[in-house]
């Protein structure tokens, strides 16, 4: 009798086990649930965290994530409205808004991926094949004005639009949700993660982009170089300037010298006469005491130099 009371209680135990273990189910704050019963949804859809009951074993709880969700689209070769073939890799943010009608249409979130492959891509192509490849990448009509040479240059190359890279997104984004309005979710956010040109093209393009670069730097090399003769010029007329000036002071200042030593050689001929001329007096005094004495007897011509003295005193 004990033995089957013990074994009543320990079938009751594992019973109750059994359904609080299967019965209790936990929302976290992050979490919202959908209870089903034989796989039919039942009830509204729990949203308010804690601690929660279902019938054990007859009902299921599934788990939906009520954060933003990341949707990353697969790199697409698409061709533009103007014939040029690229490369699309974009990307977007998702959530689930209405979980029971989530669950009766997609299940679960990897058929919501695959829902919004389809959904994303399409509408993706569709507003690349709809556009130019101009209006895809840029966002609006740019205005540079920080140098007059490069303002001429990229008003030149630069054509305007009329729809830009962001409203494209936007569009994309809203066709996406007109689409998946009766799935249970929103798209948040659409971007393009990356836009570029297919192989065989890009080497065209990278060549293209170096040809316009160097127009540009040709063009500034060639202004350079006429500033560079301008400056030259202006340098050269200075300096021939300033020699001329400088070849003119220095005549007048050696004329002005060659008139001041011709003075003072003027000056010092003269005194050099007088000083020569005491001179010859004094030596020839001084011939006459040693060449004369009382037995000495010279016969001169009048017009001997030695004589020349001695006649200008009898004069």
């Amino acid at each position: 009798m004990k033995n089957w009371k013990s074994i009543s209680l320990l079938a009751v135990l594992g019973a109750l086990f059994l359904i609080a273990f299967d019965g209790f189910y936990i929302v976290d704050e992050t979490e919202q649930v959908v209870i089903t019963q034989f796989g039919d949804p039942v009830g509204d859809t729990v949203t308010e965290p804690g601690m929660k009951f279902k019938i054990p074993f007859i009902q299921r709880a599934h788990y939906f994530d009520e954060r933003y969700l990341e949707w990353d689209g697969d790199r697409n070769q698409v061709p533009t409205k103007d014939k040029k073939f690229i490369f699309v890799d974009t990307y977007a943010r998702w959530q689930i808004t209405d979980p029971l009608q989530f669950f009766k249409r997609l299940r679960d979130e990897q058929g919501a991926q695959s829902r919004l492959d389809d959904i994303l891509d399409g509408e993706t192509r569709n507003a690349i094949a709809s556009h130019d490849l101009v209006e895809v990448v840029r966002t609006s009509n740019r205005d540079p004005k920080s140098d007059a040479t490069i303002t001429e240059i990229v008003e030149d190359t630069l054509a305007d639009i009329s729809v830009g890279r962001d409203s494209i997104q936007t569009t994309i984004q809203q066709l996406a949700n007109e689409r998946a309005s009766d799935l249970g979710l929103k798209v948040l956010d659409f971007r393009f993660k990356r836009i570029n040109y297919v192989e065989d093209v890009r080497q065209t393009v990278y060549d293209r982009m170096i040809s316009e670069r160097n127009r540009i730097a040709d063009k500034f090399r060639s202004e350079g170089e006429g500033e560079a003769a301008r400056i030259n010029g202006e340098k050269e007329r200075e300096l021939q300037t300033i020699e001329s000036e400088a070849f003119r002071e220095a005549e007048e200042i050696r004329g002005e010298a060659d008139a001041r030593a011709t003075s003072i050689y003027a000056d010092a001929y003269n005194q050099t006469n007088a000083a020569q001329e005491l001179y010859n007096f004094t030596r020839t005094m001084e011939s006459y005491g040693k060449a004369l004495d009382d037995k000495t007897s010279l016969i001169l011509s009048t017009n001997s130099d030695f004589f020349r003295f001695l006649n200008d005193i009898q004069e």
